[in-house]
């Protein structure tokens, strides 16, 4: 039976005083506090040579433990984890074992993970309750250059009090962060600047993924074309497009951005400038440094190659095959159709639309290689898609139309 919780060392103290006082022998005091003999002896020895302190409780872990982590493994988590306080233990080991390649033994992951928390490296983190979500279907990423995403991480002001918007652009498959840029507007123009670069230095994608805000798509248009899509279209690229309010469906990229966040903006830099060269570094860092568990921990540019499809140099003109009636658009986005006034888009304005006879009444509208809605040649009544439709997805008129560069 164990000393009394309460008071216990006042409980020890009156032990040893009851002992010395000559009263009682050692076994009838032991019987009365509960103790055994040995536990007895072991208090009158310890208050001979350390007093009072002798008394007190010390600690129960064992003097040897030959499963400890080295000491100086956990410097080298520690100061691995100082240079990337966002990476987690399984890219920390791994970054460890490239830069050390001659220990062999390693801790696990779960080792390195409580080694952080009980170094208070680790943050809690709130937990959320999940519901379960039914993902829209977007094309499946087979190689690098597939699907590229793009998206704003969202304004933030930095120290000299100027507005950031950093727009980002990666590949879906390898993760590789092709652009993290502070634009100066978050309008058409510099989003255009910015792709225009990335096209030259690495080509085209076969599909952009994007929400559904400005400048990526306009609510108010014809299949929410806006000039950018219009852009893409014409450079033969897929447009897709997360439904509104799930951003789940562009969750590699959202993932990225919280990092980003983490890394660059808590907090923001004093200025545009020097928070561009902590973009940089955070690009080049997560291409080149940081290892990707959906990637067996390799890096992105380990897996990123550039496009076979080269960004052309001369303005694309969009042609229709027979079967598909082309119209021209005028500069106020209007096109006349079957006696019909019908407008389409600003974002057309100029450019040549194509229409493909359903049945005797109704008329498909395609741009380049996107249907964009159907009309009624009866009425003249417009009927939009909510998206543009691929034509590799109309299998029935998957053979009538192409797209030239002249």
């Amino acid at each position: 039976m164990p000393w009394k919780e309460i008071r216990t060392v006042e409980e020890r103290l009156k032990f040893v005083a009851a002992l010395r006082s000559g009263n009682w022998s050692m076994s009838e005091l032991c019987r009365q506090f509960g103790i055994s003999r040995v536990t007895g002896y072991k208090f009158i020895k310890r208050y001979e040579t350390e007093g009072i302190d002798g008394l007190k409780d010390r600690s129960h872990a064992v003097h040897n433990q030959p499963s400890r982590t080295a000491d100086r493994f956990v410097r080298m988590i520690l100061d691995m984890r100082t240079d990337h306080p966002t990476w987690g233990s399984r890219k920390l080991l791994e970054r460890l074992r490239g830069r050390y390649p001659t220990v062999k033994e390693w801790p696990a992951a779960s080792t390195v993970t409580e080694i952080l928390r009980r170094a208070g490296r680790i943050q809690p983190r709130r937990q959320r309750r999940k519901n379960p979500v039914k993902v829209y279907p977007l094309s499946h990423v087979k190689d690098p250059n597939d699907v590229w995403c793009a998206d704003f991480k969202g304004h933030f002001t930095v120290g000299n009090g100027q507005r950031c918007d950093p727009l980002t652009i990666s590949d879906a498959h390898s993760r590789f962060l092709l652009a993290c840029e502070g634009v100066k507007k978050a309008n058409t123009e510099e989003v255009m600047r910015v792709f225009t670069a990335i096209f030259r230095e690495n080509g085209l994608p076969e599909a952009i993924r994007t929400d559904n805000g400005t400048p990526f798509a306009t609510s108010q248009a014809l299949a929410g074309l806006s000039r950018l899509s219009v852009w893409w279209l014409k450079l033969a690229i897929r447009l897709e497009r997360i439904r509104p309010g799930n951003p789940q469906e562009n969750g590699r990229h959202e993932r990225m951005h919280r990092t980003l966040k983490q890394e660059t903006a808590l907090p923001a830099r004093s200025s545009l400038r020097s928070q561009q060269e902590a973009f940089d570094r955070f690009r080049f860092v997560y291409n080149n440094e940081r290892p990707h568990e959906a990637l067996s921990m390799k890096c992105p540019v380990e897996i990123y190659r550039p496009s076979r499809r080269e960004s052309p140099e001369r303005p694309l003109v969009v042609e229709y095959n027979t079967g598909i009636e082309p119209c021209k658009v005028s500069d106020e986005g209007v096109a006349y159709y079957s006696g019909f006034r019908i407008f389409l888009s600003s974002a057309l304005r100029n450019e040549t639309v194509g229409f493909e006879d359903i049945d005797e009444r109704h008329r498909r509208i395609y741009f380049a290689s996107a249907a964009l809605g159907i009309l009624d040649a009866f009425t003249g009544k417009l009927l939009h898609y909510k998206n543009p439709m691929a034509i590799s997805d109309q299998a029935v008129v998957s053979d009538q139309i192409g797209l030239q560069c002249k």
